[in-house]
């Protein structure tokens, strides 16, 4: 692959990750020990502080030096370049801005820093915003649309797994300004681990697995995440990269915001989010014109890989990987676009997104660490 970094051939950066022990925390370790510019000098566990990290994950057995230590900010070492905080919602912030203000560059995978209007963390979180004056320099970090600002971040808000689904399936249409923007259908489905590994009722085997729920209906949290970047995307944003390819495409008129419904389904499997959007065009268009704008948008990205008809994408196909696969459908009968989009939520829509997040602010390909294909079957 041109462009390939290779080991030796860059200065290794050092990198701590907070929260190492949850499935987002063991992911990132996963991919980081095989990156070849990443060095792993600090992990942090509140609930396996003392321990190696073999004696919690054991497929982590022969990697020595991964001992856990307790979450103290600053106990982080000076020469670390990077900070990952893997922590729960509401624990990040607690933490992130004494990172800050120790000089270190922060990747949140958490909730707390992803919205820029701190009224709605009352209603979605049920909390107000503590540290609500770093919401501005906080860049959204979703690599494909926003990588302009997240090469010189000091704070990046990793996106959520379901705002990461259904932005990338929705992103090109919006800012080809083709979509009613008060009629946005989206049908997500999700694998347990989405909930994370804290143990819960709903999460026990005999209660979810062989059953198929909707939760969270009308009132999900990531709901304003997802309507705050597609009405980024419907009033002409994206990164510069972006702004040769999308033709002469007008910005989708969204001043007044977009409006989602959003629908999360837990599904009995381990990893994996398929998303299905529904969307009113507000104009005739021929399939063949739609599928163009997904071609144009998406040409340079390499983890953003859109099927042509008749394939659709399917979970089993992303597993392990930091690919997202989509693909679109144009239903004559009814006027509207229907498209598919598939991740791996622990991956793309987590910890693979946040190394991603790290290659660009090193300025080293997006792509270093993880090619990965998927794990199949």
């Amino acid at each position: 692959m041109s462009g390939e970094v290779k080991s030796g051939e860059f200065k290794t950066k050092k990198v701590a990750v907070l929260g190492a022990t949850g499935y987002t925390g063991i992911e990132l370790v996963r991919l980081l020990l095989e990156h070849p510019g990443a060095e792993i000098t600090y992990l942090s566990s509140e609930s396996h502080a003392g321990k190696s990290l073999a004696e919690v994950h054991p497929q982590f057995t022969g990697w020595d030096g991964l001992v856990c230590s307790p979450l103290d900010s600053k106990s982080v070492p000076e020469d670390v370049d990077l900070v990952f905080a893997a922590l729960p919602h509401g624990s990040s912030v607690e933490v992130v801005p004494a990172l800050l203000e120790r000089g270190f560059r922060v990747v949140d995978l958490s909730a707390d820093f992803r919205l820029k209007d701190d009224s709605l963390y009352p209603a979605w979180y049920d909390r107000a915003h503590p540290r609500a004056d770093l919401l501005p320099s906080a860049v959204y970090g979703l690599c494909e649309l926003r990588r302009q600002e997240i090469r010189s971040a000091r704070l990046v808000a990793n996106p959520g797994c379901y705002p990461t689904s259904a932005i990338l399936g929705l992103a090109p249409l919006l800012n080809k300004g083709a979509v009613d923007t008060n009629h946005i259908v989206i049908d997500a489905k999700s694998g347990v681990s989405g909930a994370g590994r804290s143990p819960k009722q709903a999460f026990h085997f005999p209660e979810c697995s062989e059953s198929f729920k909707a939760y969270r209906v009308a009132s999900h949290q990531h709901t304003p995440e997802i309507e705050q970047e597609l009405t980024f995307m419907a009033s002409g944003g994206a990164s510069p990269e972006k702004s040769s390819q999308q033709g002469d495409g007008k910005p989708g008129g969204a001043e007044q915001g977009v409006t989602v419904l959003f629908t999360p389904h837990l599904i009995p499997m381990n990893r994996g989010i398929l998303s299905t959007m529904y969307i009113s065009l507000n104009q005739e268009w021929e399939e063949s014109e739609l599928l163009e704008v997904y071609r144009n948008f998406y040409a340079d990205d390499f983890f953003v890989q859109f099927f042509e008809p008749p394939r659709l994408p399917e979970t089993r196909w992303v597993r392990g990987t930091n690919f997202c696969h989509l693909s679109l459908r144009h239903d004559r009968r009814t006027g509207k676009a229907v498209v598919v989009s598939a991740i791996d939520n622990l991956v793309k829509g987590a910890a693979g997104q946040a190394v991603q997040n790290m290659n660009i602010m090193h300025g080293w390909p997006e792509y270093t660490g993880l090619t990965q294909t998927a794990l199949v079957p």
